[in-house]
């Protein structure tokens, strides 16, 4: 009896030892997937810092480059408005003079001229001043006419306009006459409106 007791007792505590392991392993399980969503969620937030910093660094270079334009190209605008006072002086100064009188003005004019051009010079404006006779170059100069000519094509024939640079931009082109020694074709709705002239004509 006192055996069967012990035995008892025995089975009683291998069954509790086993119901402790099933609960210690089943502890095991959940504390194991709770430390592999624990780390998922990490690597989640990890890498939505990453791009959140990569984000904000980018921007932060994109507002240090806007920056930097602005303060380069920052006369752009009021350079663009005096062009017209520009292109009065180069008319005024190009053109040509008899009175004495008139030159005496002039005189005063070249040095307002000069002076407004270094002050402008000094903040990064470069005039573009084609002579005639040069290679016409479509990067800072805009054609408003080619008229035919014998000889080399695209020399600059007249300059209407200076053109301007601020820095490396463009602000104006300067605007030239071009020759070409290429004849203008008559296109058939011309040749045909001027036969119908001569027509009416008789």
């Amino acid at each position: 009896m006192e055996a069967e007791k012990i035995k008892k007792e025995k089975k009683a505590s291998e069954i509790q030892s086993d119901h402790k392991k099933n609960n210690d392993s089943n502890e095991t399980i959940d504390l194991n997937n709770k430390i592999s969503e624990l780390k998922k969620e990490v690597d989640h937030w990890k890498n939505a810092y990453y791009k959140v910093y990569a984000d904000i660094d980018n921007l932060r270079k994109s507002i240090e480059k806007d920056h930097y334009e602005f303060i380069k190209y920052r006369a752009e605008g009021f350079i663009a408005k005096i062009l017209s006072v520009l292109d009065g002086f180069s008319l005024a100064l190009n053109g040509e003079v008899k009175s004495e009188e008139v030159k005496n003005y002039l005189t005063g004019f070249k040095y307002i001229h000069s002076n407004l051009l270094k002050i402008l010079k000094d903040e990064g404006v470069e005039e573009i001043i084609p002579k005639i006779g040069d290679i016409y170059n479509e990067k800072n100069m805009e054609v408003v006419e080619t008229i035919y000519q014998d000889g080399e094509p695209n020399r600059i024939l007249k300059v209407n306009l200076n053109g301007y640079m601020l820095k490396d931009r463009l602000i104006r082109p300067a605007i030239v006459l071009v020759s070409t020694n290429k004849k203008k074709e008559t296109s058939d709705n011309e040749k045909n409106q001027k036969e119908k002239n001569r027509e009416d004509k008789k």
